[in-house]
């Protein structure tokens, strides 16, 4: 037994082993080939703009030892070929590259050589006066990547061949030697040949253990039961006709019934086409899963069959409350969206000015300005990133942001005068209304929303409009109000303004170089102090952030 063990183990570790090498060896080429093609399509459109512009003569220019560059009329005459003599080439009009880049614009094909050592990758790409450029580059076939790759291979293969053996014979010993110490010093008392005596023994022990086994198990069915009723999860226990055996708590309160009867159907519960297709499935021996819109949930169920001398004798199903997850979900894509789009736009920007400057199309005297949007841009970026960070810190929580005594009166009026000249050029006055008080936070996130509520009612304000601060205590709580004489929101948008990356008026975002994830900040910065944000606004007239902190004696009077 013990040698069979370790023939079986030692083969499927070798059978593992020569998979993975092939598999890995395959792959590589796999990737190299995508990465050979991928250069010469780029290299294929450096040198199409290079020859609208230049012609032949670009040609002759950018030679490259690796790659052979071939120039073919829209007929299949050869015009240019970096490796041989133009007059001694063939129509190049039926080669399979040729072919497919006349038809579709570009086309790509791989040849073997003669003696399957060398593999050729081409490239063509029609060019805009139907004539077609093609690249080539030789690489190693497969076959040549294996003979390359042989010696360390079996090298390798040795060893691992060799730890092989070591850990199969140990594995085959470990599992026989229980076997062999099974403890035999109260054997049977019938008389038996001696040849049976170690197997009454055992069988003795196996007895005495069977019985106690029994009492452990029913002490686990007790155990389970108790658990399966304070599960979360909804369980179902059913018959091969799909009859109910068994249920808990959770199934009652994620379908929303009040009982179930053990013996019916399991449709007298949920006849929703979902729910029918999960349990006939795995009635019919498959595995299922399925989304279920129970309530106002949504309900993910896992179906699988038990089976039985190969029949179908019955159907676990567990139900999950799968809200929570799939409203995550739903935000994380919302806000990859919103982040992928947002950067794009800066970065648009920076392109774009760069590619014209390195054009020459710019003159020297405006190259300041080009630069300069491109710092703005930049900037833009930068600050960006900066907020999205900041948020990513405030959704943890349990970060390492540390809280500390801070004097909310002082960290106000160091925002206001940060914000003065800001405020001073946009023809607004600003002031501050503060009483000495002190709050145990976090001094970085609370400065972060003090800025953002005055940075924003600055931005959005008009000429000789005013901004007014207000820090006070109000009952238990810490109230900070910014009013503003801005433009106002309107009401249909008020409800989304603490979105990260919602702008009432976007264009006008931009121009103020707003991210878009101020307010957001304010909001997950209030949430993290356990408080709240409101506001009241309305167009033409102004808006009033009001924070509001609760005390739980973290607060006093200076």
């Amino acid at each position: 037994m013990t040698n069979r063990i370790f023939r079986s183990i030692f083969l499927v570790a070798v059978a593992v082993m020569l998979s993975v090498s092939a598999l890995i060896m395959g792959m590589m080429y796999q990737y190299s080939s995508a990465e050979m093609t991928e250069e010469l399509q780029r290299e294929a459109s450096y040198i199409a703009r290079g020859i609208e512009m230049e012609g032949i003569d670009y040609l002759e220019k950018v030679k490259n030892a690796d790659i052979r560059i071939t120039w073919i009329d829209a007929d299949g005459t050869v015009l240019y070929d970096s490796v041989a003599e133009v007059s001694e080439m063939e129509n190049h009009g039926t080669r399979e590259e040729v072919v497919e880049a006349m038809k579709n614009g570009e086309g790509e094909s791989k040849r073997n050589s003669s003696t399957l050592s060398e593999r050729t990758i081409y490239y063509a790409m029609r060019l805009g006066d139907g004539r077609v450029l093609r690249l080539a580059v030789e690489t190693m076939s497969i076959l040549a990547l294996f003979f390359t790759m042989a010696f360390p291979l079996v090298l390798i293969l040795a060893a691992m061949v060799g730890v092989s053996l070591f850990l199969a014979f140990r594995t085959a010993k470990n599992i026989t030697s229980p076997m062999n110490e099974i403890d035999l010093e109260h054997p049977d008392r019938a008389e038996v040949y001696e040849e049976l005596t170690p197997l009454l023994r055992r069988i003795a022990v196996q007895n005495r253990e069977i019985n106690r086994q029994m009492a452990e198990l029913k002490r686990r069915k007790e155990e389970f039961d108790t658990i399966t009723a304070n599960m979360q999860e909804g369980l179902l226990v059913l018959d091969g006709k799909g009859d109910i055996l068994s249920y808990n708590e959770g199934v009652l309160r994620l379908l929303g019934i009040s009982h179930v009867e053990e013996g019916k159907n399991i449709f007298s519960l949920n006849r929703s086409a979902a729910f029918r297709r999960g349990v006939e499935g795995a009635l019919a021996g498959e595995h299922r899963e399925e989304r279920l819109e129970l309530n106002g949930k949504i309900c993910q169920i896992f179906v699988n069959p038990v089976f039985r001398d190969g029949e179908t004798a019955g159907v676990i199903l567990i139900l999950f409350d799968a809200t929570e997850k799939e409203e995550r979900e739903r935000l994380r894509r919302e806000f990859t969206a919103n982040v992928s789009h947002e950067l794009k736009t800066p970065l648009t920007s920076i392109s774009g000015f760069a590619e014209i400057m390195k054009s020459g199309i710019v003159p020297p005297e405006d190259m300041g300005n080009f630069a300069g949007k491109i710092y703005g841009e930049a900037q833009r970026l930068i600050d960006m990133i900066q907020d999205i960070i900041k948020l990513s810190k405030l959704d943890e929580k349990d970060s390492i942001l540390e809280k500390e005594p801070v004097a909310m009166d002082t960290l106000v009026l160091e925002v206001c005068e940060r914000l003065q000249p800001q405020a001073e050029k946009q023809q607004v006055k600003l002031a501050a209304q503060t009483e000495p008080l002190q709050f145990y936070g976090v001094k970085q996130v609370l400065t972060e929303m003090v800025y953002n509520l005055c940075d924003n009612a600055i931005r959005y304000n008009k000429p000789h409009g005013e901004v007014r601060l207000t820090l006070k205590k109000e009952g238990e709580n810490l109230i900070l109000e910014v009013a503003d004489t801005g433009i106002g929101i309107a009401k249909e948008e008020q409800d989304r303004i603490f979105e990260r990356f919602y702008r009432v008026d976007a264009s006008r975002s931009a121009e103020s170089g707003g991210t878009g994830l101020g307010l957001s900040i304010v909001k997950h910065g209030a949430a993290l102090h356990d408080g709240n944000v409101s506001m009241e606004s309305e167009i033409g007239k102004g808006t009033k952030m009001r924070i509001c902190l609760p005390l739980n004696q973290k607060i006093v009077e200076k």
